[in-house]
């Protein structure tokens, strides 16, 4: 069975974008498992819950869970595989003689449920992340420059990392709403004005780039050339 599993941050920028409605279609076009870990559950559902700003978002997101659009992801593998791969991650790069923590404890569970059942994809937003995952040496480059110092990398624990995860791909929530809009799920939004389909996909690619997703306004640009003709 086909699968995708969702970090938090997808999930948020779809909701704050009034766009959640569109992974029920593309599950069906998919046609596999939509998943979260436990571990984003928490952030997309529980403690949004006791707040008041994202309870709304959070409700939402619980809607879509108890219809099994998204799907909780649970073992022992993932229990006991995600504080190691944490520890592992967060000990690759240093700087100042210490290491930096890079990525976060529901972002390791979604790649230890990917890891686990040899998933198609997973679903995050978070630069670094993807950086560690596709390219781990650009974050050496990021560090440089936002630490203005040299940056020391762990070669065993980076060669440990990559081999658990050297299948896994990532996507981003930029390229679920480009899908959406190419199956024609968003048509209802065009209006009667002038570029209305231009500026519809612009309006949604700026949306989830605007909370939260890692794309660059070239990006945006060369999507919406490619798309609008």
């Amino acid at each position: 069975m086909k699968s995708l599993i969702f970090d938090a941050g997808p999930i948020i920028s779809l909701a704050t974008n009034n766009l959640l409605w569109i992974l029920e279609p593309l599950k069906k076009k998919f046609n596999g498992k939509f998943y979260i870990t436990e571990a984003v559950r928490k952030e997309v559902v529980d403690r949004p819950l006791e707040t008041k700003k994202f309870k709304f978002e959070a409700i939402q997101v619980e809607s879509l869970i108890e219809k099994g659009v998204l799907e909780i992801i649970d073992n022992v593998f993932i229990r006991e595989n995600t504080p190691r791969l944490l520890n592992t991650a967060n000990e690759i790069f240093g700087a100042y003689g210490n290491y930096m923590k890079i990525v976060h404890f529901a972002e390791i569970s979604v790649i230890a449920a990917a890891v686990n059942i040899n998933s198609d994809a997973i679903v995050i937003d978070e630069k670094t992340t993807r950086f560690l995952i596709e390219n781990p040496r650009m974050i050496v480059e990021i560090l440089k420059k936002t630490l203005h110092t040299s940056i020391s990398v762990n070669e065993n624990n980076l060669k440990e990392f990559n081999n658990t995860i050297k299948d896994i791909k990532a996507i981003r929530s930029i390229e679920l709403v480009t899908i959406a809009y190419e199956q024609g799920l968003l048509n209802s939004y065009i209006t009667k004005m002038a570029d209305a389909r231009k500026d519809l996909l612009e309006g949604v690619l700026w949306g989830v780039k605007l909370n939260g997703c890692a794309v660059s306004k070239d990006e945006i640009e060369q999507i919406v050339r490619m798309e609008v003709k």
